[in-house]
């Protein structure tokens, strides 16, 4: 009986984390980034623009890996541009770059309904072989069972001479006709994960 016993508390335990392991993953027609970026006219004006990053598609893995790609498609600029030149229209699908952070996901899964959690992640931003990252305080907030949204937690800017020496981020930026922008470009994150 006790060998019994014991046999179904280790089952019991190898099954929990299978159980309780929730899979989190961003629901695009909820997550978007927006930014507002201040172009330096040619005549030394101050001219702020606000562009969106939507759509935004990741999933946590079991080790708490989150991997954005970041798609041409997935900005407003083509909806500012227009139809693309030929030559162009195939990039629009191309990745422009990948954004990478690692969470517990017993973070999420631990948080109560109706509560918030306020982490600092740290986001590697991929460019071909270079890498830079850049801390960010989030604020997860349970709105259900199955969804947190999540927001930025304080705000924060990136480096606009950094966007600047970004080559592919200089060519889409130049499309839109901006060839000198701010030093800083305050971004906002309002995402939702949901445990499907």
């Amino acid at each position: 009986m006790a060998r019994r016993f014991a046999w179904a508390a280790a089952l019991g335990v190898v099954a929990l984390p299978c159980v309780a392991q929730a899979d989190w993953q961003l629901d695009p027609e909820k997550s978007r980034v927006e930014t507002t970026i201040t172009e330096i006219t040619s005549s030394g004006e101050s001219v702020a623009h606000r562009h969106a990053l939507k759509r935004m598609d990741g999933h946590i893995a079991e080790d708490g890996t989150l991997r954005l790609p970041v798609r041409l498609n997935q900005t407003d600029v083509l909806d500012q541009l227009g139809d693309l030149p030929p030559w162009m229209e195939s990039l629009s699908d191309t990745e422009l770059t990948t954004v990478v952070t690692q969470l517990d996901p017993g973070v999420l899964d631990n948080l109560p309904v109706g509560e918030s959690r306020t982490e600092t992640l740290t986001l590697s931003v991929k460019d071909g072989d270079a890498s830079q990252q850049q801390p960010l305080k989030v604020r997860f907030t349970r709105e259900s069972e199955s969804e947190i949204r999540v927001r930025n937690a304080e705000a924060v800017a990136l480096d606009g001479n950094v966007i600047m020496q970004n080559q592919t981020a200089r060519t889409v930026l130049g499309l839109l006709g901006y060839q000198q922008i701010d030093d800083e470009v305050p971004v906002e994150l309002d995402a939702v994960l949901v445990d499907r």
